[in-house]
C-alpha cells in the first residue's frame, strides 16, 4: 500500500487528473501488480487541528485496463421514491458555517439562517433573495436546505433551479403526467428555487408554479427564492405571483465589501492548503471586487499557475492571473506615484533620494524607485537615471540587479517590495 499524503482536495484531484496514470505505471513497474494507492488529505478544521481524511477513489495497480464502462442513472427529482431515497440536490459543503458574513450580506444571512432554524415558522415566507451573479445567493440556498436537513431529517427538502423546473414542466406536458409533476411538487416542505427570473415571460409555467405556491404556502410549507433582480424590477412574471413574491422578506445581497473579501481570500486559502502573503490577499481583495465567484477562481488558478510552474505567489503572478481571468484595469503607474510611494514607505525626503547621499537607508530608497521606475515605464536606463538624479545607465542598471537579487534572497525584503508594489497599485 502506498499512500499519498496532500494539503487540500484540489492538490488530490489535480493528482488524479495529471499524473494518475503515469503514477499507475511507476508503481506497477516498481512494485509490482496488487499495489494499492490511498490519499490521505489534510483539511486544517475550525479549530485549528488537523483532520485526517482517506482520500478516494483508491485503485489496484493491474497490467490490464479496466475495459468496463461505467453506467450511471440521473433521476429525475420527481421520481415516485420512498422517503428515505428522497434526494433533496443540497450541496452539503455550502453551510452557514464557511457564508462568511459582513454589511453586504448581513440581513441575508440572518433571514436565511432563521428560515433554516424555523422552516416556514417566521414571517419570511416567502424568503426572496436578490443580486447579481456570484455574490452567494446560491450558496444561501443550499445553507438553508442543509440547516433543515440537519435540524429535521424527515423534512422534505428540495433544491432546484428555475431552469431545471421549466425543462420537467415542458417534459410533463409532452408525456401526459402533469398531475404527477405538480403532485410531487406540492408534497414538499422547504421548496427552494434558484435564478426565479427565468420562468419570466413563460404563462403556463408561471400558471402551474402559481398554483403549487398556493398549496405550499396555505399549508405552512417553506418557499425561498433566488433572482438576479427584485420583484418590482422583474420582467414578464404575472403579477399575482410577484404579489407573492413580496408577501415575505425580500433582502439584497449586495457586492462584498473590502473585509469580507479578504475574509473569503484567507478562508479559501487555508482549506486549499495554500500559503499567500498578504500584501497579495490585500492586493487581491483591492482589486477583485465584482463577487465571490471571481474571488475563488482567482485563487484556484493561482494555485495551479504556482504548482504547474513551480514558483512562489506573489503580485507579479496575482496581477497576470487576475488580467487573464477578470476585467482587471492595469493601472497606469508614474514616475511621480514611484518616487512618492517609495519615499513615504522609507520616510525618507524625495530630495534625499536625488541627492549623492551614501547612507544605507538613502542608497536603498533611491536603488528601489529606479526598480519599479524600470519595472512600470518604458523610460530607458538613462531617462531613469535622470529622473533620480542624474545617474547614468550603469548606476541604474546596478541598483536593478541589486534589489532583484535581494529580494530574492531575503523575505523580509521581498515583502518590502511587494508591499511598495500594491501601494503602487491601489
Amino acid at each position: 500500500v502506498l499512500t499519498i499524503q496532500v494539503p487540500s482536495q484540489f492538490f488530490y484531484e489535480y493528482l488524479e487528473d495529471k499524473y494518475i496514470d503515469l503514477i499507475q505505471q511507476t508503481l506497477y513497474r516498481k512494485i509490482g501488480e496488487g499495489t494499492i494507492l490511498n490519499y490521505r488529505i489534510l483539511v486544517e478544521a475550525e479549530s485549528n487541528t488537523m483532520v485526517e481524511m482517506r482520500g478516494e477513489p483508491k485503485f489496484t495497480v493491474s497490467d490490464k485496463k479496466n475495459q468496463n464502462p461505467v453506467s450511471v442513472k440521473v433521476p429525475s427529482p420527481f421520481d415516485r421514491v420512498e422517503p428515505a431515497e428522497f434526494d433533496s440536490q443540497i450541496n452539503s459543503k455550502y453551510t452557514f458555517n464557511n457564508f462568511f458574513e459582513g454589511e453586504s450580506n448581513r440581513l441575508a444571512r440572518t433571514a436565511a439562517e432563521a428560515v433554516g432554524l424555523n422552516p416556514a415558522k417566521t414571517a419570511f415566507n416567502p424568503l426572496f433573495v436578490y443580486g447579481k451573479s456570484g455574490v452567494g445567493k446560491t450558496h444561501l440556498c443550499h445553507a438553508v436546505g442543509s440547516k433543515v436537513l440537519e435540524l429535521y431529517p424527515d423534512k422534505k427538502v428540495l433544491y432546484i433551479t428555475a431552469h431545471l423546473f421549466k425543462v420537467q414542466y415542458t417534459d410533463a406536458r409532452r408525456f401526459n403526467t402533469i398531475n404527477d409533476f405538480i403532485n410531487f411538487y406540492q408534497s414538499i416542505d422547504v421548496l427552494i428555487i434558484d435564478d426565479i427570473q427565468e420562468l419570466s415571460g413563460l404563462e403556463k409555467t408561471q400558471n402551474t408554479f402559481f398554483h403549487i405556491f398556493n398549496h405550499l404556502h396555505q399549508n405552512n410549507k417553506q418557499l425561498v427564492m433566488t433572482s438576479d433582480c427584485s420583484p418590482t424590477e422583474m420582467q414578464g412574471m404575472e403579477e399575482r405571483l410577484l404579489t407573492r413574491f413580496r408577501w415575505g422578506l425580500s433582502t439584497k445581497l449586495e457586492r462584498p465589501d473590502k473585509e469580507l473579501r479578504k475574509k473569503i481570500l484567507k478562508h479559501k486559502i487555508l482549506t486549499d492548503g495554500l500559503t499567500i502573503s498578504d500584501q497579495v490577499i490585500e492586493f487581491i481583495a483591492e482589486n477583485v471586487t465584482e463577487n465571490v465567484r471571481d474571488l475563488e477562481g482567482i485563487i484556484v488558478s493561482l494555485m495551479a499557475h504556482s504548482i504547474i510552474n513551480n514558483r512562489e505567489i506573489d503580485i507579479t503572478l496575482a496581477r497576470r492571473v487576475m488580467e487573464q481571468n477578470i476585467r482587471f484595469e492595469k493601472k497606469k503607474i508614474t514616475v511621480q506615484k514611484i518616487q512618492e510611494t517609495v519615499s513615504d514607505f522609507y520616510n525618507v525626503k524625495r530630495d534625499l533620494i536625488q541627492s549623492a547621499s551614501r547612507k544605507r537607508e538613502i542608497v536603498q530608497a533611491r536603488q528601489v524607485t529606479m526598480f519599479f521606475i524600470k519595472k512600470h515605464t518604458e523610460l530607458s536606463l538613462s531617462q531613469i537615471g535622470i529622473q533620480v538624479g542624474n545617474r547614468n545607465h550603469a548606476t541604474v542598471l546596478h541598483a536593478c540587479n541589486t534589489i532583484r537579487d535581494l529580494s530574492e534572497v531575503d523575505k523580509g525584503f521581498r515583502a518590502d517590495i511587494e508591499e511598495i508594489e500594491r501601494l503602487l497599485q491601489s
